[in-house]
């Protein structure tokens, strides 16, 4: 059973940066795309970034664009989101998502249907 679970949320001021990370665990030997998301207060989920399998296609929502890096270390299992120039809007939880694929190099942004693992989430609060 594939499971996944982040740290490293908590709280920065606005204009910091932070690294939230995702560690997973019973992956096996396929090729797994990964999806970050958020649920700011009283607000629908938003796919925030995706990466591939083989971590070449790196999408972003055009909220995060130039501000947060996505990435991966296969070796570990485990997958970053690095947040910088970070906003009050960008308070939410932060959940990293799983799915098995069968080619490398897919990558779906912003398609909670289109994983089937998800971690239990992180706070990220930015406040001065």
């Amino acid at each position: 059973q594939l499971q996944l679970v982040e740290s490293g949320g908590g709280l920065v001021q606005p204009g910091g940066t932070l690294t939230v990370s995702c560690a997973a665990s019973g992956f096996g030997s396929g090729y797994y795309r990964i999806g970050w998301f958020r649920r700011a207060p009283g607000e629908e989920r938003e796919g925030v970034s995706c990466i591939s399998s083989d971590g070449d296609a790196r999408y972003y929502t055009d909220s995060v664009k130039g501000r947060f890096t996505v990435s991966r270390d296969n070796a570990k299992s485990t997958f970053y989101l690095r947040m910088s120039n970070l906003k009050p809007e960008d308070t939410a939880i932060y959940y990293c998502a799983a799915h098995p694929v069968l080619m490398p190099r897919t990558c779906v942004l912003g398609e909670p249907r289109a994983y089937d693992y998800w971690g239990q989430g992180t706070q990220v609060t930015v406040s001065s």
